[in-house]
């Protein structure tokens, strides 16, 4: 298949100016994977503040402290990655990407300067700015799902596209919403644990109805896209993760029921695995739709990129940065997912 796609561009896949890019959307594609994961299990605690008891919104702030640095460089290197590796990807969609980047920034200044301020401030005050972390979480979600659905419509604007961005951003608040509650049932124990099942189990559905809104609208949208999901060769290969991706939410729903009752400690880790593989699972769909466009049908990936010259230079500081930040989040993240004390 990749040799076919340089051929089909007069380029051998040994040529710089193929694999370069490949590459570095590979390595683009891992950072934006740990950004939603690392940072979005931080903005869906942040979510659940809103319907947390205010006796116990002031620990799931203090067992966010350890990562809450960490977790932001995930998607601030994938974005510098994006401009300076696809600099004509990145003029082509910023026209429309206006509001949820707004929404996005937003949200990520207000979370950040709120965390700080709850900490200095005076003890009748942290209500305040917890109720303000809540609200960058939710703005930052709601950002995110705009983006995802403005990629997933490939830019098209209109009243429907505007009303299934505006489901998709619900969905996506669901999503992280899910991921944090499950994050907290794997990290907690007793009343707080068996609260937060019960709100990832509110979640699934949505997060569910936003999965399944995302495949039908890349289909529906391109052609192209629904043949590279249902012709006959690879329907063998697109079975088998719908399959998984059902066996995640079920798997999901029971061990999130059983904690509700108190019965189910030893593998509560298994829901927010479960919830990191759907993630994953929808992001690499995402991605192999999309393949070899990064905007469908108009911009391939090697149309975006910057010159050979230039990909070399940026390739050498990812390999430098990225290996140093990894090993240093990595030695941060070793109690992650274990119990909070």
């Amino acid at each position: 298949m990749i040799s076919t796609l340089a051929g089909s561009m007069g380029m051998a896949v040994t040529d710089a100016a193929f694999w370069m890019p490949l590459l570095l959307m590979g390595m683009l594609f891992l950072l934006t994977l740990g950004g939603l994961l690392f940072d979005g299990f931080d903005v869906g605690v942040g979510l659940l503040l809103g319907v947390a008891p205010s006796v116990e919104r002031a620990r799931m702030m203090v067992i966010l402290s350890p990562w809450r640095d960490a977790n932001e460089v995930w998607l601030i290197l994938a974005l510098g990655l994006f401009l300076a590796a696809f600099p004509l990807g990145w003029s082509a969609v910023l026209g429309h990407l206006y509001v949820p980047l707004t929404f996005t920034m937003l949200g990520t200044t207000l979370r950040n300067v709120a965390f700080e301020f709850r900490i200095r401030a005076p003890a009748e005050q942290r209500v305040v700015w917890v109720r303000r972390f809540w609200f960058g979480s939710l703005l930052t979600a709601i950002g995110h799902g705009l983006l995802l659905a403005s990629v997933v419509t490939g830019y098209q604007q209109g009243n429907d596209s505007t009303w299934f961005s505006l489901f998709l951003a619900l969905c996506t608040v669901a999503a992280y919403a899910l991921l944090g509650a499950c994050w907290l049932v794997m990290r907690l124990q007793g009343d707080l644990q068996q609260k937060a099942a019960g709100w990832a189990r509110h979640a699934i559905r949505w997060a569910a109805a936003g999965m399944v809104a995302v495949a039908v609208a890349l289909g529906l949208a391109n052609p192209a896209i629904f043949y590279k999901w249902s012709n006959t060769t690879r329907l063998v290969l697109a079975m088998p993760i719908w399959l998984l991706m059902l066996g995640c939410f079920v798997g999901m729903d029971m061990g999130l029921l059983r904690v509700t009752k108190a019965k189910y400690q030893t593998l509560a880790w298994t829901p927010f695995a479960l919830c990191v593989l759907l993630f994953f699972l929808l992001l690499s769909g995402l991605a192999y739709s999309m393949f070899p466009f990064v905007i469908l049908d108009n911009m391939t990936i090697w149309d975006a990129a910057s010159a050979v010259g230039s990909l070399k230079l940026i390739l050498l500081i990812t390999f430098v940065a990225v290996p140093i930040m990894v090993l240093f989040n990595l030695m941060g993240y070793r109690s992650l997912f274990g119990r909070a004390p």
